[in-house]
């Protein structure tokens, strides 16, 4: 499913894309429809990709740690996630882009927000960004949606909040914070937001997050409930393992397809055997000059 439509190109850095002609409402589609299907992309590469097999890409915070090696997400700056982002809008032609963003840019001053929103739009191209955090970020996500700026929340489990690699637990165990997941979701909604990601909670949680969000809700560690899924997609295709959540189900194993390959190709070169001639070049045959005119003058008329 794609509900991309073509309107006026807007730069990002020079560098124009076709952008969503839809309402921030309308860019994941009605609740209840199809399924929706995301999935997080942080290069061009991966982005052309994807951009025909999903309904959204997300340029998510978590590169910090799947391409750049950091513990958590929080020390990403909002610079890289403007170049990333601006890498996956440029090449996705079908797809709703969305870019996270960073911690520290946007939730405790609303000027600085919502600056930091816009130039995130202006310069990537993206369709919308995406805040984490409950109901005491309603007024920040409001005031940004007041602005034209879609905005798409996250809650249950904050990567952001996590100081580390061992603090990444599932919420929503006690009935205490069941009701908090919930009223999180409802107020961002209320707020605004187009759509809400809702991440590591207990399932029944999740089920009651999406039955009474009136917004589309997509789970990532949730529920098959959920209005969509995203997944990371270094996870499921193999390419990251410094470890595996729970949630993550493996589609294919690339990043032992890519040893393989490096494995190969060094035997190759310690052999002899790369380059071959078909990957050589060859000096170009000398071509001769054409041969002069030797006709004379045109004789004279009369």
């Amino acid at each position: 499913m794609s509900l991309w439509t073509s309107k006026d190109r807007v730069a990002g850095r020079g560098a124009p894309r076709r952008v969503s002609g839809l309402a921030p409402h309308e860019l994941l589609g009605p609740k209840g429809g199809e399924p929706i299907v995301g999935l997080t992309a942080y290069t061009a590469p991966t982005a052309r990709r994807l951009d025909r097999h999903v309904d959204f890409m997300l340029v998510g915070d978590s590169l910090a740690m799947v391409l750049y090696g950091m513990e958590t997400t929080r020390s990403i700056d909002l610079d890289t996630m403007i170049r990333h982002g601006r890498a996956v809008a440029q090449a996705a032609e079908n797809t709703v882009v969305v870019v996270d963003m960073p911690f520290g840019t946007y939730e405790h001053n609303r000027e600085k927000a919502l600056a930091n929103a816009r130039r995130v739009l202006d310069e990537t191209g993206c369709d919308a960004v995406k805040m984490e955090g409950g109901a005491a970020l309603a007024g920040t996500v409001a005031a940004a949606v007041r602005q034209g700026i879609p905005v798409m929340g996250h809650v249950g489990l904050m990567p952001q909040k996590v100081r580390s690699a061992g603090q990444f637990r599932s919420k929503g165990h006690s009935d205490s914070a069941r009701r908090r997941i919930v009223r999180d979701a409802r107020t961002i909604a209320d707020a605004g937001a187009f759509a809400i990601v809702v991440e590591g909670v207990v399932e029944t949680v999740a089920r009651e997050v999406a039955e009474r969000t009136p917004v589309a809700v997509v789970g990532i560690g949730a529920s098959a409930a959920c209005d969509g899924q995203i997944l990371v997609t270094e996870d499921m295709t193999g390419l990251f393992d410094a470890f595996k959540p729970k949630f993550v189900k493996r589609y294919a194993e690339l990043g032992r397809l890519m040893e393989e390959a490096v494995i190969a190709y060094a035997d190759d070169v310690r052999h002899r055997r790369f380059p071959g001639p078909e990957h050589t070049f060859r000096k170009r045959a000398k071509q001769s000059a054409a041969p002069p005119d030797r006709k004379g003058p045109p004789p004279p008329s009369g």
